[in-house]
């Protein structure tokens, strides 16, 4: 019999390993030894009884080892699974888990290289990440296991959320023999303490209303309720779908977005400057009427230089008037919707690794998984937003 090492002796000879072979040589093995490790430890956990122990809690008994490769960045590794016996389901987590956006990003990369429409720079990632050669079999068999997770996840029910953010963002995918722009839908949601969820994610062939209308339908079936405020963009297609399903919930267009959209009314690249600075002198005012005031004079005052302009600021900056009804303390993060913005950007950093999708539900996959992590590392977080004072929702 073999006496199992203390977790210093294990460490040790990792650390040996990688002094004597080289972070090269030795790195899988110590990641073999490590994982090795852990696996025993599980199942120790699981049996509820050390090796040889005997006690009353045990649930069942060590049955050996069965050998397992797996293709890691490292190279082939094989490990030794735990194996039991008496009835109880056990199989170590090691090797079940797994970052679930880098499996859905290798998958999506994997997709293309097994359909035959991967350039070699795909190649080349796939050959990196999974060490070898990947067969379809393969694929659907990993797509299908990490679909299940991630459906579950976008069904889940929902609760009370006083404060919605709605964006979108656009992905190329291959649809019917065409290489199209998918739109990515998002909501966000801020609950009665001040947390951010993901709430859902949808991809559409675009932003048209019946696209929309039919995320936030589903949003309500699962449960959303006691929405007060909604921030986002002017999409005409959302605006309507936005309209027909929280018909009474005042709405806040994006100020941030509404600075970017005035730039298209500007005449003269020397006015940029200074328009930029009167819009936001408006949106800085303290309340809704030193707004309305202070937006009165600026349309006077480009009527004549500018006066598309002008007419424009007229129309639209009131939409970015609506924040001022919440207390001061949640103005800040509810004037724009640049929370989603920064999600989008971090979408945007990984599927950029794939820069196209061989099918829509490749693409919904990859950001269904990077939402997910990042939602999850919200509910660690601190508070998003102070609700001090924030009347509380009907349940």
């Amino acid at each position: 019999m073999t006496t199992r090492r203390t977790d210093p002796e294990l460490l040790n000879t990792v650390l040996q390993l990688l002094t004597d072979q080289g972070a090269t040589g030795g790195l899988a093995e110590g990641i073999r030894l490590l994982v090795d490790e852990a696996m025993r430890q599980e199942r120790s956990q699981a049996l509820q009884a050390q090796p040889y122990e005997r006690t009353k809690a045990r649930q069942g008994h060590a049955n050996g080892f069965k050998p397992k490769t797996l293709a890691t960045r490292v190279g082939s590794i094989q490990f030794r699974v735990p194996q039991v016996r008496g009835g109880l389901d056990f199989y170590p987590s090691a090797l079940e888990k797994g970052v679930r956006s880098e499996q859905a990003l290798m998958l999506a990369l994997a997709e293309m290289y097994v359909q035959g429409v991967s350039t070699r720079k795909v190649s080349a990632i796939v050959e990196q990440l999974c060490g070898n050669t990947v067969s379809s079999t393969q694929v659907s068999q990993c797509a299908a296991k990490l679909d299940v997770q991630l459906q579950a996840w976008r069904s889940r029910p929902l609760a009370a959320f006083p404060y919605l953010m709605l964006d979108a963002r656009y992905e190329k995918v291959r649809h019917g023999g065409q290489l199209l722009d998918c739109a990515v839908l998002i909501a966000l949601g801020i609950d009665p303490n001040g947390k951010r969820s993901i709430l859902g994610v949808s991809v559409a062939l675009s932003e048209a209303e019946v696209h929309w209308r039919h995320f936030l339908q589903s949003l309500q079936q699962r449960g959303l309720h006691g929405v007060q405020f909604i921030v986002s963009d002017d999409h005409a297609g959302l605006g309507a779908a936005r309209t027909a399903v929280f018909p009474s919930v005042p709405w806040q267009r994006c100020q941030f977005h509404l600075q970017q959209n005035a730039q298209a009314y500007i005449p003269r690249l020397d006015q940029r400057a200074a328009v930029a600075e009167a819009i936001r002198s408006v949106f800085n005012c303290a309340d809704r009427p030193a707004a309305e005031r202070r937006l009165k004079e600026i349309v006077v005052l480009y009527v004549t230089s500018a006066p598309k302009l002008s007419a424009w600021m007229e129309a639209n900056l009131p939409q970015g008037f609506a924040v001022f009804a919440l207390p001061p303390a949640q103005q800040l993060r509810l004037r724009t919707s640049n929370g989603l913005e920064r999600v989008n950007q971090e979408l945007k950093r990984r599927t950029r690794v794939a820069g196209l999708f061989p099918n829509e539900a490749s693409l919904l996959r990859l950001v269904s998984a990077l939402l997910n992590e990042i939602s999850d590392e919200w509910q660690t977080a601190k508070v998003y937003l102070n609700m001090d004072n924030h009347p509380q929702p009907s349940v």
